[in-house]
């Protein structure tokens, strides 16, 4: 299954053109915002040293269960068209992700994994990417247009052989899901112990992303039967210390059907409502980490323009020693060959270069240093002379080390950095303002608006 198209005509193409929900839009915004150009804040972050990553436009909702349990069903029911093979065999063999779109198209191979780079590393598991596959529908009907479907292989037990590691492929994806539906078939599956493996590591570190249900409740028979059902399906799941928890719920669903009418009450609409929520929730989750990624590399620019100037502090306390310990290393042999000079220099000669007052104020200099020399034995002299030259070494090479500097910021860097922070800061943040005032404006009254 290569990365090939299948092109199909267009169902509800007319819904393509129709309005943008408040949510969609903010989500839209949200991403614009990270991925915009040089002005975008994943590239504004690069240039400090941090690094994000851009929010996704919709929520991903993992369907999971045993095969036959009415997972491609229920998808077909919420998009409103016939999108997912449905039936008692096993449809579902690999990974099948269904989303909204311009156009309606059918993705395989690698073509799915380039609309989705997020789910490349699924390429690592043996056999997957050639069980991948992605349903695009113009459909807009509910909340589809924010929600992106991953329909799972039917789980079963015994002999049946998978294509690939189907376990750990549903376990990886869960941790990138926002959603994980589990589905029990009343109709003798519901028990599948592969299932109940898997939901039970799913719920070790992604617990609060699962809901159950109890789907086809309508074939369950007599409101006894289907009472028996749950009872059974409970007591399996609370062996397992795992799932053994408080709240528990699993509302009956399945799909209406006007020619077949049921008394069974029917919760599929607490799944659209799961669903619903769960956008929200992403919504308030992307503003709020849009607000903290402000604040970080808001924070990283402050941090570096404070490192500069403390750079820029310790240079010049650094050039300040290094001038005063390199003067000293110059001096110290120029007062050598100056007391030299003025012993074996005549007065007449150093008043005829100098002058008399120049004279007579080196000598008053030099002097003192003059009368110690003349004071010291001739080896000793050559011992403080070589001492002095190498003092003079010391000096020089204290300066050298004190003269390398930590590296700064250009002028231009510095008004870079400022303007990147003044645009987080009045622009970025202003447009995140407004987004959450309009996320909120859907369901508070703008009296209640601060």
């Amino acid at each position: 299954m290569s990365g090939r198209l299948k092109s199909r005509t267009a169902a509800n193409a007319d819904s393509s053109s129709g309005a943008v929900s408040c949510d969609e839009r903010l989500l839209r915004d949200c991403h614009q915002i990270y991925t915009d150009g040089s002005s975008g804040l994943i590239t504004l972050a690069q240039s400090v040293g941090v690094t994000l990553l851009p929010p996704r436009k919709k929520i991903t909702v993992m369907l999971m269960g045993n095969h036959s349990a009415g997972k491609s069903s229920f998808i077909n029911w919420y998009v409103e068209e016939h999108i997912q093979r449905t039936g008692v065999a096993i449809e579902t063999q690999g990974f099948s992700f269904v989303t909204s779109g311009r156009k309606r198209e059918s993705l395989t191979g690698n073509a799915t994994l380039h609309l989705y780079p997020h789910f490349r590393p699924l390429q690592e598991f043996k056999g997957v990417s050639e069980y991948l596959c992605t349903e695009i529908c113009t459909s807009r009907q509910k909340r589809f247009s924010l929600v992106t479907f991953v329909d799972t292989p039917g789980l079963v037990d015994g002999d049946m052989k998978y294509p690939f590691d189907v376990d750990q492929a549903i376990l990886w994806l869960g941790k990138l899901c926002d959603l994980i539906l589990v589905f029990f078939d009343p109709m003798g599956q519901a028990l599948c112990k592969r299932t109940l493996n898997i939901v039970e590591k799913l719920n070790e570190s992604q617990g609060d992303k699962l809901h159950f249900y109890l789907s086809k409740a309508d074939e369950a028979g007599t409101e006894s039967d289907r009472q028996r059902v749950m009872m059974q399906i409970v007591q399996e799941l609370c062996k397992r210390p795992g799932l053994n928890k408080c709240g528990f719920d699993m509302p009956t669903i399945y799909i209406p059907n006007p020619n077949k009418p049921s008394r069974c009450v029917n919760q599929i609409d607490e799944v659209c409502k799961t669903v619903e929520k769960t956008i929200n929730q992403t919504v308030q989750n992307t503003l709020n980490t849009l607000e903290k990624d402000c604040e970080a590399i808001s924070q990283a620019i402050t941090d570096t323009l404070v490192a500069d100037r403390q750079s820029s502090i310790k240079n010049r306390r650094a050039h300040c020693k290094g001038c005063l310990l390199g003067l000293l290393g110059f001096c110290t042999p120029l007062l050598l060959v100056a007391a030299l000079l003025l012993r074996s220099v005549s007065k007449d000669m150093l008043k005829s270069t100098l002058g008399e007052s120049g004279s007579e104020v080196l000598s008053v200099y030099l002097e003192c240093l003059k009368s110690t020399f003349d004071s010291l034995a001739f080896h000793n002299q050559i011992y403080c002379f070589g001492g002095l030259i190498f003092l003079s070494f010391v000096f020089l090479l204290m300066a050298q080390f004190f003269f390398r500097t930590l590296p700064t910021l250009t002028s231009r860097q510095k008004r870079q950095l400022q303007e990147k922070l003044e645009f987080v800061q009045d622009v970025v943040k202003n447009k995140k303002k407004k987004l959450y005032e309009e996320y909120l404006r859907q369901s508070v009254g703008d009296h209640d608006m601060a």
